[in-house]
């Protein structure tokens, strides 16, 4: 009975307001500018991060990540329409010698009319904006540099992000198998007004693994995920902003060669409600799935354990309410603070009942400085 009393009272905020914590503070991209012409420019992007997990529950593990990002670019405007990029990512982790991880950064961006195509670097991770069951936003840490191609389209109205992110690479022979990530997101506006947006979400993600010059004899793994839904967002004043709802249906398949999960197909629904103030936003989010499992996803939401020592672990129905709150705001120009705290209630009828809590700081300092001019 107090699940159906949460579910209603959830459904019932969602017609006034909702969605999962936005990501816009987070994003950085480079694109041809015909008023830069000719230039060279360094562009710095400093990424750092707090991002802290007390989870106790049997699906996720409890763990910090603590570090900074740079990216040091020299970008040089070939054209109105082109932009060539090359330069570096560092990883620092605090509390270990050394750096990280390094990463080549080098793209080839075109943009006409609202259409971007680049190849090379990807604007990746969370610059796809899909969910965090489909795609875990952490990645943003984890595997911040993506390679491959990618179309975009954003004019008003329709917004499109389509790529392959080519993400192993194998030479014949090879012990491993090649992996790859494909897919795409898109949001259709249906109605805009001055104080009501509606708009109509499709998400979905294909994970690749196989190969034909690989010396394994392993199966094809393919995991599809997918999400539709609709967003609708009211504007208010000045201390209360907007309430939006963001609510999906949520899907996975396997379509590998044998079956390799614990279930070969499943289902969620994503419901959200939240408001946007100048203290900051606070979002509901109600989570309930079905034998689901994501590639890429956050493994909170997943129905199989990816938890140190409790790998095959399984609960076929995962229920979850969220409560999010996220303040966001530039500190000064070209700085930016984004802060979260999101506590986790587990509602599932198993051994897995729990409470958890993650929370996050982020800063980000991004700016562009011109070297050259071509006369």
């Amino acid at each position: 009975m107090k699940k159906i009393i949460l579910l209603a009272l959830l459904i019932n905020l969602s017609k006034l307001v909702s969605a999962q914590i936005a990501n816009d503070s987070l994003e950085y991209r480079i694109r041809p500018d015909s008023a830069k012409t000719g230039e060279l420019h360094l562009s710095i992007h400093n990424f750092n991060y707090l991002r802290n997990y007390e989870f106790f529950s049997k699906f996720q593990d409890g763990y910090t990540l603590y570090g900074a990002q740079l990216e040091p670019q020299l970008v040089y405007y070939a054209h109105p329409r082109l932009a060539v990029t090359a330069g570096i990512h560092l990883r620092k982790d605090f509390g270990e010698e050394g750096i990280y991880k390094t990463y080549p950064l080098f793209s080839i961006k075109y943009q006409h009319k609202g259409l971007a195509l680049i190849n090379g670097v990807l604007e990746g991770n969370i610059h796809h904006r899909f969910l965090e069951p489909v795609f875990d936003m952490e990645r943003k840490i984890t595997n911040p540099v993506e390679y491959g191609t990618q179309l975009q389209i954003a004019k008003p109205g329709i917004f499109v992000d389509a790529f392959l992110n080519w993400n192993k690479m194998i030479y014949k022979p090879s012990s491993e198998q090649e992996q790859l990530f494909a897919g795409g997101s898109a949001e259709i506006t249906l109605y805009k007004s001055d104080k009501a947006t509606l708009s109509i979400p499709l998400q979905v993600l294909a994970f690749h693994q196989g190969g034909q010059i690989d010396t394994l004899d392993a199966p094809l793994k393919t995991i599809i995920n997918g999400a539709a839904g609709f967003k609708l967002n009211y504007a208010l004043g000045r201390t209360f902003r907007s309430v939006f709802t963001e609510n999906y249906f949520v899907g996975y398949t396997d379509n590998s060669t044998t079956q390799l999960q614990a279930y070969d197909k499943g289902n969620g629904v994503y419901l959200n409600a939240g408001v946007k103030s100048k203290y900051g936003d606070l979002i509901f989010s109600y989570w309930n799935a079905d034998s689901y499992i994501s590639s890429a996803g956050m493994p909170l939401y997943q129905s199989v354990s990816y938890k140190i020592g409790n790998e095959g672990y399984t609960e076929k129905n995962r229920e979850l309410l969220i409560v999010r709150y996220a303040y966001q705001k530039a500190l000064i120009p070209n700085l930016y603070l984004d802060f979260r705290v999101e506590p986790v209630f587990d509602l599932g009828s198993n051994a897995s009942k729990s409470f958890d809590f993650h929370h996050s700081l982020f800063l980000v300092y991004r700016q562009e400085f011109r070297l050259f001019k071509r006369k």
